[in-house]
């Protein structure tokens, strides 16, 4: 996924540039990949606004180009290329005006390529180097030359540096809890790319959730690899969670990712006790089948993840579930493939992300393994999950019909100016009229049709205003 800064929730206007007084250089900032690229960048949006520069959404208007990439498939990196020559393209119309900049995973791995054999790029930073940009930055400047740190850290979590969100008065804020990763899947070049894991401490977390609330936000999301192996002191993601809920009622409170290994009964019971944590988890299954699981070095089985599910359902009724999922993984036969169905039919999941399998280099799969099944296989295989996830979204989006949700609004709908949108606590998209509500309010809407993506609502009218704790809301909050 692409985003453009800003990037902590698209405003409902144009974008603004935002300047400080000696900003004479202007960065632009390009985000590709996950939701932790997304608040790398707003780290690195503040360090280079605290020495000087400004920020513009228009790349026209940028003395300095930064992309901030992703490593985790080859279709990322290959649309990453594309904007790099772009962009090269532009910097030889003029004269060598522009400096290109590569952030993140890509950068830490295809540092070499990108700088000495390709010469796409002026400066290359890594994800724990973004302290060091003015510093790069200046170099690169007064010397003509390339520019790189990729060092990885075992201490570096950013936790002192506060994030730079552009849009006041947003909704919605990720947070970043830890970073790196520690459990060495089979396909994941992420332990390459982003290092070891190592947790901020609790109470820098907590004193930027309090920020954000004293802000106007109403909801945050906590960003790890995994963040069921948080742990600060005495202090392990469930109580975290827990103190995190207890900074403010109104105060919506979802993460990613979590691991099934390290799921926990301790986690699913904080889900049901504390209102305000979301009735959803993000729990990535991968595969259906065990072998598939082992050979991915996932650290559990198929029935395992099933009993999980199981506990998650007695201890959390009605608990929203989403999912990743990998075709054609190393030596997959047909009957591997079958197993996924089986499981996604067993399970059925709300949301899922799915992909073809991609080898990354020096990950243990291109070790190990040989990525031996045809690309029209995987596609095919691909496309059967796709339509399954689809068919089941859509029956469960279905039932959803004449419910009704606590809603808390996004913003207007991407269609039209006369509807919102909008996440309910189990993490569905709703659009409905907007009928006098506005961005940044809890909502109650009945649900009236659907797509499989999407919820489809009218608002009900509040006879009163009644503060209600609403298991559904996830909140305890003020119907407005």
């Amino acid at each position: 996924m692409l985003y453009n800064f800003p990037i902590a929730g698209q405003p409902d206007g144009p974008p603004e540039t935002l300047r400080t007084p000696s900003a004479a250089r202007q960065v632009y900032l390009e985000t590709y990949g996950c939701q932790m690229n997304v608040s790398d960048s707003e780290i690195v949006a503040s360090v280079l606004q605290e020495h000087g520069y400004g920020l513009t959404t228009d790349a026209s208007r940028a003395d300095i180009v930064l992309i901030n990439t992703c490593a985790i498939r080859e279709n990322a990196e290959q649309k990453v290329r594309r904007r790099l020559e772009y962009f090269r393209a532009r910097k030889r119309k003029t004269q060598g005006a522009l400096s290109i900049g590569v952030l993140g995973c890509m950068a830490e791995r295809l540092r070499h390529k990108l700088l000495e054999q390709e010469q796409l790029v002026d400066l290359v930073a890594g994800p724990d180097a973004y302290r060091d940009l003015p510093r790069l930055l200046e170099a690169s400047y007064e010397s003509g030359q390339a520019a790189i740190n990729v060092q990885l850290s075992r201490e570096e979590t950013y936790a002192d540096i506060a994030p730079v969100r552009p849009n006041a008065g947003g909704v919605t804020a990720f947070v970043s809890i830890m970073r790196g990763c520690d459990n060495m899947c089979a396909f994941c070049v992420v332990p390459f790319t982003r290092g070891r894991e190592r947790s901020r401490p609790a109470t820098s977390i907590l004193d930027e959730c309090q920020q954000l609330i004293d802000a106007g936000y109403n909801e945050v999301t906590l960003l790890g690899q995994n963040v069921n192996s948080y742990r600060d002191g005495n202090v392990n993601f469930a109580e975290l969670l827990v103190r995190v809920s207890m900074l403010s009622p109104t105060l919506r409170i979802r993460y990613s990712t979590s691991h099934p290994k390290d799921c926990t009964d301790e986690l699913l019971h904080v889900h049901w006790e504390r209102p305000n944590v979301c009735n959803y988890i993000h729990l990535p299954v991968q595969h259906g089948n065990t072998q598939v699981l082992r050979r991915m070095r996932r650290g559990y089985t198929a029935n395992h993840y099933l009993g999980l599910i199981d506990r998650a359902r007695t201890l959390c009724p009605g608990i929203s579930l989403s999912t990743d999922i990998i075709t054609g993984f190393c030596d997959e036969t047909e009957a591997e493939h079958q197993d996924t169905l089986a499981l996604m039919e067993a399970v059925r999941y709300d949301h899922a992300y799915m992909f073809m399998y991609s080898e990354r280099p020096d990950t243990y799969a291109a070790r190990k393994y040989e990525d031996n099944v045809p690309p029209e296989v995987k596609k095919r295989r691909l496309t059967e999950v796709i339509t399954l996830q689809n068919r089941i979204a859509l029956e469960n989006n279905r039932k959803e019909v004449g419910c009704t949700h606590t809603v808390l609004v996004e913003g207007r709908s991407r269609r039209s100016a006369a509807q919102l949108r909008g996440r309910t606590d189990s993490n569905k998209m709703v659009v409905f009229d907007r009928h006098g509500a506005a961005k940044g309010q809890y909502v109650r809407v009945r649900i009236t049709g659907c797509t499989s993506a999407t919820l489809l609502g009218e608002r009900v009218p509040a006879q009163r205003r009644l503060a209600t704790h609403m298991r559904e809301a996830g909140t305890l909050l003020t119907a407005a």
